[in-house]
């Protein structure tokens, strides 16, 4: 799904949407350029893609409810026909903020494409398996691995410390649908609370 904020160009537009990925951080209000983005946006959620205009935006963050103080401000550049995730990270007294480019190729019948992005800030590197196949080796946190193709199937996704058969999560019953674009997150705290986890989003490119 995505939100429209009334753009009207000839120009193609950009697409972003924002992801709290921040374990142990309030609910935020988020701004571009002084335009409330999202509202409450709690750990572990996204907002719809955004359809804006190409161009930097100034974006800040703040405790929901509130505007005085920002937890977080940075800039953005949105580029023409991008499809963008802007990620809020890091634990509460070292937040940061992490852009995502959505990519999205031509896939075959009977395919999904999935790439994985490790959000978790004391989980070391991984390497992440579908089933049995590998499809992400020695990421580190902020890092993504590249696209890949795969049948669509159901999956249970486990994460391996890199270059190890250690196994520290595993998340079974992962349906990556035909056709679909997914991105693969590991978010949470290793051995702490929240807990390391895995949370399956589904790219604008889906729909």
């Amino acid at each position: 799904m995505y939100d429209d904020l009334t753009y009207s160009s000839m120009e193609a537009p950009s697409y972003i949407r924002f992801f709290h990925a921040s374990p142990g951080a309030p609910a935020v209000d988020i701004y571009a350029n002084d335009v409330k983005v999202a509202s409450s946006l709690k750990y572990e959620a996204f907002t719809p893609y955004k359809r804006l205009k190409p161009d930097r935006y100034y974006i800040t963050v703040y405790p929901a409810g509130t505007k005085t103080d920002p937890i977080l401000s940075s800039y953005v550049d949105l580029r023409p026909n991008m499809d963008y995730t802007a990620a809020v990270i890091g634990t509460p007294d070292d937040i940061s903020g992490l852009g995502i480019l959505d990519t999205a190729r031509r896939i075959p019948p009977n395919t999904t494409q999935v790439k994985f992005v490790h959000l978790s800030p004391n989980a070391p590197p991984v390497d992440v398996y579908a089933n049995d196949r590998l499809i992400a080796k020695d990421v580190q946190y902020t890092e993504r691995g590249r696209d890949l193709i795969i049948p669509a199937d159901t999956y249970t996704i486990s994460l391996n410390l890199a270059g190890t058969p250690t196994t520290v999560l595993v998340a079974p019953r992962q349906n990556l649908k035909e056709g679909n674009y997914y991105t693969i997150y590991a978010v949470g705290l290793a051995g702490e609370k929240p807990p390391l986890q895995i949370i399956s989003a589904l790219d604008k490119a889906s729909y």
